[in-house]
């Protein structure tokens, strides 16, 4: 079987069937990161942080990624770089210049937080 490396990706130079299946996947990638750049996607959620969400049961309604977007807006304009953030009954870590949260607890969890700048209570 030959191989042919198109745009960084080893594809079969024979099966034009993996191709079009792979080309419809670049797309769909092109679409993500297109969005993502116009700025429609404004918070991440890290890996870590959504396995910790599921094993502490806390989600998080549109209505709560809106609070904590403005939130870590505010906390942009202060110059914070990693911060924790109090929201209802839930405590937030967040690398603010990437706007991702990098893990959540419950607030009655948080004994000792360490490599933050900042701290904010979301009203």
């Amino acid at each position: 079987m030959s191989f042919k490396i198109e745009r960084g990706h080893i594809l079969p130079s024979h099966n034009s069937r993996v191709n079009i299946e792979k080309n419809n996947s670049n797309i769909d990638f092109k679409d993500v990161l297109q969005q993502t750049i116009k700025g429609k996607e404004k918070i991440k959620i890290s890996g870590h942080a959504q396995q910790r969400m599921l094993e502490r049961n806390i989600r998080l309604q549109p209505m709560d990624i809106h609070r904590i977007e403005e939130a870590m807006e505010d906390l942009e304009k202060k110059g914070a770089k990693e911060s924790l953030m109090i929201y209802k009954d839930m405590a937030i870590i967040a690398s603010i210049n990437n706007r991702t949260i990098i893990t959540a607890m419950g607030k009655e969890d948080v004994d000792i937080v360490t490599n933050i700048d900042s701290t904010m209570i979301i009203k």
